[in-house]
């Protein structure tokens, strides 16, 4: 939707130069109040005319895993004034993708069938790595519908070395 984004771009250059001195901590709750924000009951709730700036701040506030910093808190409340709480999640998006052009990095989703044990992980993360040929900010989701491999989502780049994949392919090279 490109109104969406057009709406939550000037929000999140303007949270991004504010704070240009520590990102990761920005991110990590701009991500959060980004994924609370998704929830279709709280954007219903936030729409009723009859509650005010202040519950829909206070619902999402007790709803937050930590206590919000004081910048946190004001972004907030900002964007709760400004009747924008549904671009909310566009802005952390934009707010990330702004943070890793600095950075010289992308965010990867490695989807796997188990769980990648801590000793793994970075050594699956160096690989990634390598073979993607810049800084990776992975995450791991389980998708046991893979059966086993990995199936990796950088940007609009895919690799997908799951066991399904394979599967799929024989099908098709039998049927073909």
């Amino acid at each position: 939707m490109a109104e969406l984004a057009t709406i939550a771009r000037p929000y999140a250059e303007a949270l991004f130069k504010a704070s240009a001195s520590d990102l990761a901590t920005a991110a990590g709750w701009v991500d959060e109040l980004g994924a609370i924000a998704q929830n279709a009951q709280l954007l219903q709730f936030a729409d009723n005319p009859k509650v005010t700036v202040d519950q829909v701040f206070d619902l999402i506030a007790s709803v937050a895993k930590s206590t919000l910093p004081d910048q946190a808190r004001n972004f907030l409340r900002t964007v709760i004034e400004n009747g924008r709480l549904s671009a909310l999640p566009e802005i952390a998006t934009q707010f990330r993708a702004l943070k890793n052009a600095q950075s010289g990095s992308s965010d990867a989703l490695v989807y796997s069938a188990f769980a990648i044990d801590a000793q793994a992980l970075p050594e699956v993360a160096v690989m990634l790595e390598k073979r993607f040929g810049r800084k990776l900010n992975v995450s791991v989701v389980l998708q046991p519908e893979l059966i086993g491999g990995i199936r990796v989502v950088v940007g609009d780049e895919v690799l997908d070395t799951s066991v399904k994949a394979r599967l799929e392919q024989m099908k098709v090279a039998l049927t073909a």
